[in-house]
């Protein structure tokens, strides 16, 4: 377990919901890896976020699915690619991921309370 945090360190992180729009292989990645394009709502738009999430997904389970995102890490770069939020996942018995998403549809944007 990681080390105690206050309710106002957990605030800080800004988890939102939002639903992939486009997904692109991403073959430059060390590791395998999509490329995904996702929807967060007027406020926040569509931003980029690589997720090696290939084990468990193909690109057609993955258009229009909503997941979770923090999106208020700095970008960072990829290789030859700018991943703008971290897509949140956790990793399966044989380490492999498996996406983090809210147990029914809500609007694109809403923050994790």
């Amino acid at each position: 377990m990681a080390n105690e945090i206050t309710y106002d360190d957990f605030e800080k992180v800004d988890i939102r919901t939002g639903t992939i729009i486009e997904v692109l292989p991403f073959p430059e990645a060390r590791k395998p890896a999509w490329k995904l394009k996702i929807d967060f709502g007027p406020e926040i738009g569509v931003k980029k976020s690589s997720a090696q999430i290939t084990v468990h997904y193909q690109p057609d389970e993955l258009l229009g699915r909503q997941v979770l995102a923090v999106v208020n890490f700095p970008p960072r770069q990829i290789g030859p690619f700018r991943s703008e939020v971290l897509t949140l996942g956790f990793e399966d018995e044989t380490g492999a991921i498996v996406l983090s998403a809210v147990e029914r549809p809500v609007p694109n944007g809403r923050k994790l309370m």
